[in-house]
């Protein structure tokens, strides 16, 4: 008649010693390696601590409607200007060109989060004067809500030179978040949030791009142009207007942040439990060699709940 297995189990066998013996001692050592071991591994491959960590999250951003241009008409230092700040167009004096503006915003993909900035500009020019190089100052509010609370005030800086003068430039690039150190991973973080030019100054220093720039470039915290494509067209007519049409995209960062305690304990706990499975097997190996072996005198016997081998 054909036999086959209905059932196994293992067998559990008991190596039992006093305390001071040498098998004690190799038992003892044998499980620190086995639990200390793994944690060295890890920590010196430097995997164990998640000191940073990364997500992605696509920024609430909106225009504040504040703009510093400046643009040079000529190479010895002659130049047409304009803010939508009053104090600074006071100070132009006869350096002052107003333009008209076109400004608008979009959502594309519909999910209530503004995606690109769409801007216009027409800057009336002298029928002698012609436009070789601009710079344009643009602030932003800027909020993220992931993980910790972020709203500060933000720049774009547009800057484009040429030596043929302009008829018209466009450019189009990424608002692009930068970061010195990472963020916090909860909490309000709201130290920007104050306005990047001081439009109630009547002092012209105030609104000098150096310095505005300067003070900007010391946070922790900014927001630059990035990606940018600038297209520059010559050939403006005596009586035509310079146009500038820029196109600011509002992408999804990837943002840096400082994990917190059981972001890091999980983290940590998978690299460590990776190491300690391969030690567990191959301690547990040497162990079974060694006493099946005998190469340490123990008293073997049956284990089990209805087993129990005294050593006398």
């Amino acid at each position: 008649m054909a036999l086959y297995e209905v059932y196994s189990h293992p067998a559990l066998v008991r190596y039992t010693s006093s305390a001071c013996t040498k098998a004690t001692l190799f038992a003892v050592a044998a499980a620190c390696l086995t639990y200390v071991c793994p944690l060295l591994v890890a920590y010196r491959s430097q995997g164990l601590w998640l000191k940073t960590s990364t997500y992605e999250e696509q920024p609430v951003v909106r225009f504040q409607y504040e703009t510093v241009l400046v643009a040079s008409t000529s190479d010895q230092g002659d130049y047409v200007a304009w803010s939508t700040f009053p104090h600074f167009n006071q100070l132009l004096g006869g350096h002052l060109r107003i333009p008209a503006l076109s400004v608008r915003e979009e959502d594309e993909n519909q999910d209530g989060k503004l995606d690109r900035l769409l801007l216009e500009l027409q800057l009336p020019l002298r029928p002698e004067e012609q436009l070789y190089s601009l710079q344009l100052l643009l602030t932003f509010s800027y909020q993220l809500f992931r993980m910790s609370n972020v709203a500060m005030q933000s720049l774009a800086y547009v800057c484009y030179s040429s030596p043929a003068p302009g008829a018209r430039l466009f450019i189009s690039g990424d608002l692009q978040l930068h970061q010195r150190t990472p963020l916090p991973h909860r909490g309000l973080y709201n130290v920007y949030n104050v306005s990047v030019i001081d439009g109630s100054s009547p002092f012209a220093n105030d609104y000098e791009l150096e310095d505005i720039i300067r003070k900007y470039q010391k946070r922790n915290l900014t927001t630059h142009l990035s990606s940018s494509m600038p297209v520059w067209t010559p050939g403006r007519a005596a009586s035509a207007p310079f146009q500038l049409s820029a196109e600011i995209h509002y992408a999804t960062q990837t943002i840096t942040y400082q994990p917190g305690f059981w972001e890091t304990i999980k983290f940590a706990w998978i690299q460590y439990v990776s190491v300690l499975l391969v030690f567990l097997w191959v301690f547990q190996r040497i162990q079974t060699y060694v006493f099946e072996k005998q190469l340490l005198t123990t008293v073997p016997g049956p284990g089990g709940p209805f087993h129990h081998h005294k050593l006398h």
